[in-house]
């Protein structure tokens, strides 16, 4: 069965479990493929190179960036980071569908760029946008205790980010709340499956 490859943006608050169900839709599904960004600040911990990012030379980026290879991309804290143009065309030519992670500047951006293209480009034609929402801020500060990763100090910055990436929520084509992870996968996979053309 053909179904339509689908360029998808996913974003969300931290803490609203987009890692979790975009890793549920890898599994699941065996054309989605994953984009791997592009990043100038050195490897953390276990990260691979071309498994958790492309790392590359502040060089090779800025070279990049003249060839206008980029698809997006920002600078943050002195690093850039930025998503290919060239491995989404050619896993959509394949007939497969890229999923990206990306907050909200990023998908502005990506919204920006693929708005400009003829209604041809099969980024334009496969493209979707999703905000994943949590299902209220006093639950998305409640994971985020719960996670016992974050200082308080940054579970307040990151729910004075949460407010205005939800604010923004109504830039995106479409927003699923996670309010339950098995039932906001089960919507996640229906949008999927009938943009696709898998129904």
């Amino acid at each position: 069965m053909k179904t339509k490859p689908l360029f998808i943006v996913m974003s969300a608050p931290s803490g609203c479990g987009k890692s979790t169900l975009i890793d549920m839709l890898l599994q699941e599904y065996h054309d989605i493929v994953y984009s791997i960004s592009c990043t100038t600040r050195a490897p953390r911990g276990e990260e691979e190179d071309g498994l958790d990012y492309h790392f590359l030379s502040k060089e090779r980026f800025e070279e990049l960036l003249k060839e206008d290879a980029f698809l997006e991309y920002a600078k943050v804290h002195d690093n850039y980071y930025g998503t290919l143009k060239a491995p989404i065309v050619e896993v959509l030519a394949e007939g497969n569908t890229m999923i990206l992670d990306i907050d909200v500047q990023g998908a502005a951006k990506v919204r920006e760029y693929v708005r400009s293209l003829p209604n041809t480009d099969p980024l334009k034609i496969g493209y979707v946008d999703i905000f994943i929402n949590p299902p209220s801020l006093e639950e998305l500060r409640e994971r985020l205790e719960r996670r016992g990763t974050d200082s308080l100090e940054v579970i307040e910055k990151r729910m004075r980010n949460a407010e205005g990436e939800i604010a923004r929520a109504g830039e995106y084509m479409f927003q699923v709340t996670n309010d339950d992870l098995a039932i906001c996968y089960k919507r996640l996979c229906d949008l999927i499956d009938a943009l696709s053309g898998r129904m």
